[in-house]
């Protein structure tokens, strides 16, 4: 037997893995008093913004924010700015002249100003990433306090493509020069619509 084999030997006869009870994570995770202005402080820290707004007044908003926007996808029902189907075609390389998406969010967690993007009806993930600027737009009482709250809304059972978002793209040279937008969305709104 060479010293190879010996030491292998050795390690695979040593190497025992006890069946150790996991620990509890009930009361993991920070709370927030108002996980809005938390979560607001967070995707501002990284570039974003984030809104409260009345439903009806949707539209105005975003009309307010991309008064110039020519080419807009949309997948929110509340929302009528839409002009363009991302649907309807096959080469997610054709979504390069989006201007604006307005899409549906699952939920916010406050504890980072993440978002989770779960929409089965969205046939190009590329959509969240391709469009020059884009609007998410959410529930306002689906803001999570810390991730560990948001790993247990998410069902890892179903199959499909899932993320989360922060804020517009954005990227951090070795000198720590925050660039926002430099290869996906130059900028990002959070909407959260009053219930």
């Amino acid at each position: 037997m060479t010293s190879k084999e010996k030491i292998l030997d050795s390690i695979r006869k040593n190497n025992i893995v006890k069946d150790v009870k996991l620990p509890s994570y009930e009361n993991f995770g920070i709370k927030f008093e108002d996980k809005f202005q938390t979560f607001s402080t967070m995707i501002e820290s990284v570039g974003g913004k984030a809104l409260v707004i009345n439903k009806e007044d949707l539209d105005k908003t975003i009309k307010e924010l991309y008064p110039d926007e020519k080419q807009i996808v949309c997948n929110v029902e509340a929302c009528s700015l839409g002009n363009f189907d991302s649907n309807s075609i096959d080469d997610a390389h054709d979504l390069k002249d989006i201007d604006l998406a307005i899409v549906k969010g699952n939920f916010a967690v406050a504890e980072n100003g993440a978002i989770w993007m779960k929409n089965e009806s969205n046939r190009h993930r590329a959509l969240y990433f391709i469009a020059q600027n884009i609007v998410i737009v959410i529930d306002e009482k689906e803001i999570l306090d810390n991730m560990h709250e948001a790993y247990k809304r998410i069902s890892f059972e179903d199959s499909g493509y899932g993320v989360f978002i922060s804020g517009p793209s954005k990227t951090a040279d070795i000198e720590q020069s925050l660039v926002i937008g430099a290869h996906g969305p130059k900028s990002g709104y959070v909407i959260f619509l009053k219930s």
